[in-house]
């Protein structure tokens, strides 16, 4: 324990303090030696960013219990060999995710996040499904729209975005069925992106004056 303070820039009185809250795992034990490692190192620099970036220590134990009840990366990006896929995942630490939506960044939102599935736990980091998704809600979030509204307009989006999916699907199937279906990707894409665009279009245009 007197190593790991060291090594972290804490007091052992710290580290206690952070165990007897749950912020940091048991050790393993052999005998009467206590073993820490690097998982326990990181999880202290961890706490230590978020109480920088304003967290406090009851939010900072309520989201490592959402993160450690969450779904894995091997759940949530499991795709098999040559399955097919546009998006890239991130990989993040959370002081890398407080860093893209600050106080956003609570248990109730992670939870959504996580049971949406873009969200997922590798070890110490944490591993976002999409660069373009974490990009787009980072970007709606810093012009002031709350994560949790975004989540909430994910989860609305997901379900018309699968109902697309099964009609371009569908229409493959039905009439060009020797098709390769790698083009429909690309084909629907343009579809889709036209037809949201003329329907923000419709909707964002200045009301006319009397």
């Amino acid at each position: 324990m007197e190593e790991l303070a060291r090594a972290a820039g804490i007091t052992v009185r710290t580290v206690r303090f952070y165990r007897e809250r749950g912020l940091l795992p048991a050790p393993r034990r052999e005998g009467r030696i206590a073993w820490y490692d690097d998982h326990h190192l990181a999880r202290l620099r961890t706490i230590a960013a978020l109480l920088e970036r304003g967290h406090t220590l009851t939010g900072i134990a309520d989201l490592a219990t959402t993160f450690e009840s969450g779904r894995d990366v091997g759940e949530v990006l499991g795709l098999g060999p040559g399955e097919p896929t546009e998006e890239t995942p991130v990989r993040l630490s959370p002081e890398e995710l407080a860093d893209h939506f600050g106080d956003g960044v609570t248990p109730e939102n992670l939870a959504t996040a996580l049971e949406l599935g873009y969200l997922a736990i590798d070890g110490d980091e944490i591993v976002h499904i999409s660069r373009r998704l974490l990009d787009a809600s980072s970007a709606l979030v810093r012009e002031g729209v709350p994560l949790a509204a975004v989540l909430a307009a994910a989860r609305e989006v997901r379900a018309h975005a699968d109902a697309m999916a099964d009609l371009f699907a569908t229409v493959l199937r039905t009439h060009a069925p020797a098709s390769d279906p790698a083009k429909l990707r690309p084909l629907a894409r343009s579809v889709v992106e036209a037809e949201l665009s003329m329907a923000l279009d419709r909707r964002l245009r200045p009301a006319r004056p009397d």
